[in-house]
């Protein structure tokens, strides 16, 4: 790169011109977004604004003093450049990207008057010595019209022609190299800005492969301790099918003690229509009555015994019901884990792969 030109600012952007016929209509540069810097020249302190669309350089203003940066909306801004009779027009990504470009195209301008004033102020000091100077020249001699002078005018004429081809040459070359360094400059940037979000995208892939990592090992642990859940669940089950060996005995055990109770009812009617008939006696009559209080009381003795084995069978059927709810709804879940847990290895392999 050239050591007499430094970038000092770059940044991207659609680049427009206005339409040289309406004056009003931005006829587009280039189809995508191009890199546009300043470009500060240190030999003739002067800025420009180049931006380079395959070898062609779209824009090359320099920046004057007199130049103004004007906001049209959020994401555009234009300039117009009286040497290259255009108007330059730049469309951002952001409102941010356009707030930087303005600020820079500000301090440029600033920097840019500041050079003409102090270029100013060399020239008025070394003009009294240029006059001077001027008094000590001798005066040119008089060319005569005929003779030897005439041919001394011919070689003049063709010196300055030979002079001023040479200088256009050189000038050229200049302009072709300028452009030249621009389009490395341009590239390079470009190529620093890609290396930069392949670096980006390089750690944010590493950071999300450590937290793949950190979750994939939070879903084996909890598929872990799903299956030691549902394991203790099957024993539980294994527990509930001898429990249910219980409940058949419980019922057929109900089912004799209603017979009892429904045998022992009839008894106690019959011993009740025949008491009047078949005692006559008062202590046959305390003996049946004594006999009716034992029938009673082992009546009641059995209806509880029938209550208490009618509600453990209701504890019995409830609890079954609540494990037959817990072991479906871990095997959900189980399946929800083991769906998340392939996705996250799916993942994890395309990742490798790429």
């Amino acid at each position: 790169f050239s050591c007499r030109e430094q970038p000092i600012f770059s940044t991207r952007a659609h680049v427009f011109q206005i339409d040289p016929a309406t004056k009003r209509n931005w006829i587009p540069a280039s189809k995508h977004a191009l890199t546009v810097s300043y470009f500060y020249d240190a030999t003739r302190n002067v800025y420009r604004i180049i931006s380079v669309g395959g070898t062609k350089a779209i824009i090359n203003s320099t920046i004057t003093p007199n130049m103004t940066f004007t906001k049209t909306s959020q994401k555009f801004g234009q300039w117009a450049d009286s040497r290259a009779n255009t108007v330059y027009g730049l469309g951002f990504a952001s409102e941010q990207h356009l707030s930087q470009f303005a600020e820079k195209f500000q301090e440029v301008k600033e920097a840019a008057r500041l050079a003409r004033e102090k270029s100013q102020d060399k020239t008025e000091l070394t003009n009294p010595a240029l006059n001077i100077t001027s008094h000590q020249v001798l005066p040119s001699p008089i060319i005569s019209s005929n003779g030897p002078g005439e041919d001394k005018l011919f070689r003049s004429q063709s010196a300055d022609v030979e002079i001023t081809t040479e200088k256009e040459r050189l000038k050229k070359m200049l302009s072709e190299g300028s452009v030249s360094e621009v389009q490395w400059e341009a590239e390079f940037f470009s190529l620093q800005d890609n290396n930069n979000k392949l670096v980006a995208a390089l750690h944010e892939a590493n950071a999300n492969v450590d937290q793949w990592k950190k979750q994939l090992a939070a879903y084996q642990e909890e598929t872990e301790s799903l299956r030691q859940r549902v394991a203790e669940l099957e024993s539980q089950g294994a527990h509930d099918s001898s429990s249910e060996n219980n409940k058949e005995e419980l019922n057929q055990t109900l089912e004799e003690l209603e017979l009892l109770i429904k045998a022992k009812d009839e008894e106690i009617q019959m011993l009740k229509s025949q008491k009047c008939s078949r005692w006559e006696t008062e202590g046959e009559r305390e003996e049946t009555l004594q006999k009716l209080q034992e029938l009673e009381a082992r009546n009641a003795e059995l209806e509880r015994r029938l209550h208490l084995a009618e509600q453990t069978l209701a504890e019995t059927l409830a609890e079954r019901e609540k494990i037959q709810n817990e072991v479906t709804k871990v095997a959900e879940i189980m399946d929800v884990k083991i769906f998340e847990l392939s996705e996250i290895r799916q993942g994890l392999a395309k990742l490798v792969e790429s």
